[in-house]
Formats: C-alpha cells, structure tokens, sequence
C-alpha cells in the first residue's frame, strides 16, 4: 500500500566524529517486507549505518523510526524487543555450547527468561522449542549436538541467522553474509536469505560485496558514496545509474 508506515525511515541521518563526516543527510525508507541491498566501498559508511540504525551507535543528526516509533534515542537492546534484530560481518556464537543450546539462550532471552547458559532446559520448555523450530528453518537440526565451534564457516553463517530469528525480529540487518563463505556455500546461503525474507512479512536490509548475489535477491539497492546516499532504487536502475557507474569506475561495489 501507498500509505503504509515504513518499517524503517531515516530522516536526515548524520554521524560527525572529531569534526570529521562520516555519514551526512541519510533519507531512506523501506516499506514493510522489501528486501533492500545495501552497497559501496570500503569507507563510505555502510556499516556504520546499520551501527546507526540497530543503536549500537547515537547519531548526531537525524531520526530513526521503526514501525512508526522514533527510536532514535534508545539503545540496542530496546530496539531488539521492538524487532530489530542483526548479524555481524564477524561469528558471534558461543563456540563452546551446541548448536540447539546457542539458539535457545537467543529464545531464552526474546522470551523474558534468564541467560543460565547451563541450564537444562525442561521438557515442553517454550524457548527449548522456539530454537528447535528455528534449526529447521535453517537447515541445522542434524546438527543440534554438535559444538557450534565444530561448524563450517558456512554452516556459523546460518547459526547466527537462527540465532537472530530466535529474536522474531520485524526487521533484518544482515551485515556481509557472504563474507568468507567458500563458493560451494553460497547458494545454500542465498536460498536461507530469501526463505527468511519471504517468511513473515520480513523486511531485511542487506550489505554485500558480492553484488551479482545481491542484485538477485534484493527489491531496492541504496548506494552509499563518502558517508551520502548517491541512489536508492531498483537493481537495473542503479547498475545503470551514471553517477553511479562514474562513482565506482574501478571499483567494486
């Protein structure tokens, strides 16, 4: 719909540091279940937008809303129980609890519970089963046992979106999925994305190097260049954008 509340709006978004820009005049809304890609080159603020808009950095300038909600004065956590939910470009599991344990304490914690790491769960336990449903919907109930240590590189990508899931975010900010996945785990990657985006209703942003996978998945792209927005609009748009072809002469974006 036309109307819609955004998922997510930002509105004059800036970071300055030191008197130096690192993001200026960020205006960008993305409209419930879009997925949309997120790209440039080293430097040019794309992980700092997402730092921006998960809380885990304030902004100097600007408003973040979520769902309507301005949420740009709360921190991380509030905007995890309002349905922000976000991976890093590097692991963040428990390597030495398994697999179903590393889940269940994400439920555990979405579920108002304690984070006992050592707890045995109970039988019928809401979080016990929120994380077994979790693991099927990436792929990793054979593994539930294993340490998640022991996991592929690949195999820890699709743990930390479990993980995330375990939240039930709205929103997604996935930050370099595909980094450092040989080339044979990609696809599997890439079909679990688009599983989690079709899955209810949920509205992912998304940065990737790898622009031939991000092209194919994503609704939008926003091009981020020296801390700006040079465009945001559909893939075929953008890659024949001339300010963006200019921008980038050389470069990988």
């Amino acid at each position: 719909m036309a109307d819609a509340v955004p998922a997510l709006r930002c509105s004059g978004l800036g970071l300055t540091i030191g008197g130096a820009r690192i993001l200026e005049d960020i205006g960008l809304e993305v409209a419930p279940g879009e997925m949309l890609g997120v790209i440039g080159p080293n430097g040019a603020g794309k992980t700092t937008l997402f730092n921006l808009i998960s809380g885990v950095l304030r902004p100097t300038a600007g408003r973040i809303e979520l769902d309507g909600r301005d949420v740009t004065g709360t921190g991380a956590i509030a905007r995890a129980r309002g349905g922000l939910g976000r991976t890093f470009q590097t692991s963040s599991v428990f390597a030495h609890l398994s697999v179903h344990e590393n889940v269940r304490l994400a439920a555990q914690a979405r579920l108002g519970g304690s984070l006992a790491l050592f707890r045995r769960p109970r039988a019928g336990d809401g979080a016990d089963h929120v994380a077994a449903e979790r693991l099927a919907e990436v792929g990793l109930c054979e593994h539930a046992a294993t340490l998640a240590g022991q996991l592929s590189h690949g195999d820890k990508r699709k743990l930390e979106i479990a993980l995330l899931l375990a939240g039930r975010p709205s929103v997604i900010l996935l930050d370099e999925p595909m980094a450092g996945l040989a080339t044979g785990d990609v696809p599997d990657l890439v079909a679990l994305i688009a599983r989690v985006h079709a899955g209810q209703g949920r509205t992912v942003l998304m940065i990737e190097h790898h622009l031939d996978v991000l092209l194919g998945l994503v609704d939008r792209v926003a091009v981020l260049h020296h801390g700006r927005l040079l465009a945001c609009d559909t893939p075929g748009a953008v890659v024949a954008d001339p300010q963006v072809q200019a921008a980038y002469l050389g470069q990988t974006v």
